[in-house]
């Protein structure tokens, strides 16, 4: 069988609760077990499939899953004080890098290093890295 096109269809985030998005991209979730604990309350079965990972928590996540937790009032509570520490997170001026580099302040850096690992959730593809014994 030739499978000619293939369409996927994502769920919608209602705008009430559309930060979980960002802050699934952002790698501030993996120390953040507030944030993780959104997921579990929206479906505790699905986040388990999903091996507790947030981005593809959000790809298969029931739109009805999400339509309700955006009307939950103790949902939102808990949802509203993890965007707030994320936005702080972001947007704050007292950090290392603001004081050793006031002048960078605009530049991006990424660092990469398949030495240590950041969260279960995301793998490690590292190699080469053995003893030899001569």
């Amino acid at each position: 069988m030739y499978v000619f096109n293939r369409i996927t269809v994502n769920p919608q985030l209602p705008k009430r609760i559309e930060k979980l998005s960002e802050i699934s991209n952002n790698l501030w979730w993996s120390w953040n077990t507030e944030f993780l604990r959104l997921f579990q309350y929206i479906d505790l079965d699905l986040w388990e499939q999903s091996k507790k990972n947030p981005t593809k928590f959000l790809r298969h996540v029931s739109q009805e899953r999400l339509e309700e937790a955006s009307k939950n009032l103790s949902f939102l509570k808990d949802y509203d004080k993890v965007v707030e520490n994320f936005e702080n997170y972001m947007n704050s001026k007292n950090t290392w890098f603001s004081k050793k580099y006031p002048e960078e302040k605009n530049d991006l850096i990424a660092y990469f290093s398949a030495e240590y690992g950041l969260d279960e959730t995301i793998p490690i593809y590292s190699g080469g890295l053995r003893n030899f014994i001569w």
